[in-house]
């Protein structure tokens, strides 16, 4: 399977569908805010900015799974895991402080320059923060309602919605133990990789397939299944997606590379450098690591780092022990051949993005 292709023609399938949902929210908004219309109408171009619409991909994937039948009212309900990502991207944007979002000012920041013009006495930075979570928590009613208004059978219709405020629940705790261990600054191996596991890997690939096959019908055997594939392959996307935050470009990952460094964040490549860092490089490292004023010479001296520790040859040995064992649960799972083949090939697919 062409997998650049199959995600660029459902691309094509379901970004009118979000399109749909936002102007309808718009549209309900304006008739009570304008100003809270205007920040949806943002929401809705950073949506449509960028993004592969992976998650909603293996909803419909997961909904296949089970052989379900009705194409195109899963494809409408899959907008509502692309609600909630955008939901969690804005509140993880504050959390990080990060400025842009698919090469697009990240709903914070806009809202940050917007207070200095609107009322350059206040707190611009609180302001923008404070907007951020409230759009950010308006989105994720939305992929909610999408799911309830879905026209799948109401008992269906609940389960899924259950799994979807566990699938938040679960997130909120990865996000924490990220915070957690950024603010330490320090974390082994074990507990980053727990960490990979709530905040990615259940979210990105796990819940997204449970949706799906949830809506199909899917009894708890399938489930669990679809949960021992997706937590390996989950697992290595966020040691792929750590190592493009340091080695890729800003074009390519959409925000500043290097952003990750500056917030001192605790991953696979810090934790094995720091293990196997000799005393100058362990001191660069911290040095470098959470730096405000982070610089080109920085991120440069950190990436030369990650490479003469192994660290770097260690994550990609360590993402692709993890697709092999992904690969190998979908190869026994007892699921359409068509989900096979793009779970099969999304596996290749995480582990291979470009650096």
């Amino acid at each position: 399977m062409d997998i650049k292709k199959t995600l660029a023609d459902f691309k094509k399938k379901i970004d009118p569908e979000i399109e749909k949902q936002l102007d309808r929210a718009i549209k309900e908004a304006g008739k009570k805010d304008h100003f809270v219309a205007n920040s949806l109408k943002y929401v809705k171009k950073i949506t449509l900015a960028g993004g592969k619409r992976l998650r909603p991909a293996l909803m419909y994937y997961g909904y296949s799974a089970v052989n379900g039948k009705e194409k195109n009212k899963i494809i409408r309900t899959a907008v509502s895991v692309e609600l909630i990502h955008i939901f969690l991207l804005i509140h993880d944007d504050i959390i990080d402080k990060d400025n842009k979002r698919h090469n697009t000012d990240t709903i914070n920041f806009r809202y940050q320059k917007l207070g200095r013009k609107l009322f350059p006495k206040e707190d611009s930075e609180h302001f923008g923060n404070s907007m951020g979570i409230i759009v950010g928590d308006m989105v994720s009613a939305l992929g909610n309602q999408v799911i309830f208004n879905s026209e799948f059978r109401p008992e269906l219709v609940m389960n899924a919605l259950s799994k979807l405020q566990s699938v938040v629940s679960m997130t909120v705790v990865g996000e924490a133990q990220d915070l957690y261990i950024g603010y330490k600054g320090q974390a082994s191996e074990k507990e980053i990789l727990e960490m990979y596991k709530n905040k990615t890997a259940k979210y990105t690939v796990e819940s997204p397939l449970h949706l799906g096959a949830i809506l199909g019908g899917a009894d708890d055997k399938t489930l669990e299944s679809l949960s021992r594939l997706s937590i390996p392959i989950g697992i290595a996307f966020q040691i792929q997606d750590d190592i493009l935050g340091v080695f890729g470009s800003e074009k390519k990952i959409g925000k500043p590379v290097g952003s990750d460094i500056q917030e001192g964040k605790q991953t696979i490549l810090v934790s094995k450098a720091m293990e196997n860092s000799k005393r100058a490089q362990k001191k660069s490292l911290k040095n470098i690591l959470g730096k405000d004023d982070l610089t080109v010479q920085d991120i440069d001296n950190f990436r030369v780092i990650i490479k003469e520790t192994g660290s770097l040859a260690y994550a990609q040995n360590m993402a692709q022990k993890f697709i092999s064992q992904g690969k190998r649960e979908i190869e026994k799972a007892k699921i359409s051949q068509e989900a096979k083949d793009f779970l099969l090939s999304i596996a290749d697919y995480m582990a291979e993005r470009e650096v």
